[in-house]
């Protein structure tokens, strides 16, 4: 296993302000840089506590790229519906360049009604506009005098300035939440995979990693060679029972952030979205002993945790990168850097001699 650190801020203004949500943040930048961790990644949402201090990854992950040298920049993930792809695809490649060719490209779908309501944009068309902006994003990144006639947008021809650095482009992530079919097709076009355990069960994850390898392998892509990054919420403190306490607030709170965003469901439905008219309701069943039986957090000492990482290994294969989210915010910034000291002091170490 590898082990990054993911940004997801679950807080607004009577919270913590941004300006300091980010100089925390930016701190335990530094701190991943020095303990090794092997990445940093920021979220893309809007206008909820649920990512709404985090409108444009980018720009964090440029803050970072100057204060680093070594830990690669993810996106986790940018939304192509919500920008223009000539105007993504050049932000990328400035960002490739600014770190020396360290950017992790994940793209999304986004899945909040009132984002796409801003925006102006059908939910419908969500699936589409994402396959359609990779697509373009891709061409931009390794052709000349790019001509695209797309559905939703047609340009050309142009050549985007600046090139990337990373050759023939940065490494594509699709992040997927629910869908098979996205991690089939995923596999069969060659991009890695991000996705967030806690939204389905042990089962229905193992069935989805087992089609995106066998779509992988079966579309001529070397086996092995893929990459598959999942995401937890996580504290490690010494003493288990302070470590519980602290995820607990801070997964109440997160879950009243996402309860929140989701709301709108209630009054929504999509074809491009089948089952999640009843997301609102499944948040007010989402219970911490739950998700700690189902070892969907991880949370404990750094004895406890290490045989929550074990559990997962063993599930889902030791070649799995696990993207660490250690500061939504509800907990101070030591708590934050004590948990990444401690996986990367007690707990990563015995993971390895495994």
């Amino acid at each position: 296993m590898k082990f990054g650190i993911v940004f997801f801020p679950t807080v607004g203004p009577a919270d913590r302000s941004a300006q300091q949500y980010f100089d925390e943040s930016l701190r335990l930048v530094d701190l991943a840089e020095e303990l090794g961790f092997v990445h940093v990644k920021m979220v893309e949402h809007y206008f909820f506590s649920y990512g709404g201090y985090s409108p444009d990854p980018v720009t964090f992950l440029a803050a970072a790229a100057g204060r680093t040298s070594r830990v690669r920049l993810g996106t986790s993930a940018t939304i192509p519906a919500f920008q223009h792809p000539v105007k993504l695809a050049g932000k990328l490649a400035m960002l490739d360049n600014i770190s020396n060719g360290r950017v992790d490209a994940a793209f999304g779908r986004a899945f909040l009604p009132d984002e796409f309501k801003a925006f102006g944009i059908p939910m419908d068309e969500s699936k589409d506009r994402f396959v359609e902006g990779v697509q373009a994003i891709k061409r931009l990144w390794t052709e000349e005098d790019v001509v695209f006639d797309g559905r939703f947008h047609q340009f050309g021809p142009v050549t985007l300035l600046p090139r990337p650095v990373q050759q023939p482009h940065p490494p594509v992530f699709v992040t997927t939440a629910r869908s098979a079919e996205s991690c089939a097709e995923a596999g069969r076009a060659g991009h890695s995979l991000q996705t967030v355990p806690n939204v389905m069960s042990t089962d229905e994850l193992k069935n989805r990693l087992s089609v995106y390898r066998a779509e992988w392998a079966g579309a001529g892509h070397t086996p092995g060679t893929e990459q598959i990054h999942f995401s937890y919420p996580c504290v490690v403190a010494p003493n288990g029972e302070e470590a519980r306490r602290l995820g607990r607030h801070d997964d109440d709170r997160n879950t009243a952030a996402i309860h929140r965003a989701v709301q709108s469901w209630g009054t929504t439905t999509s074809s491009a979205y089948p089952g999640y008219e009843r997301l609102f309701e499944a948040t007010k069943r989402s219970h911490f002993e739950d998700k700690m039986d189902a070892k969907k957090l991880l949370i404990g000492s750094p004895e406890q945790v290490r045989s929550q990482l074990e559990d997962i290994a063993d599930w889902f294969g030791d070649d799995i990168t696990i993207s660490l989210g250690v500061h939504s915010g509800h907990l101070g910034f030591e708590d934050a850097a004590t948990t990444m000291r401690l996986m990367a002091e007690q707990v990563i170490p015995k993971l390895s001699q495994r």
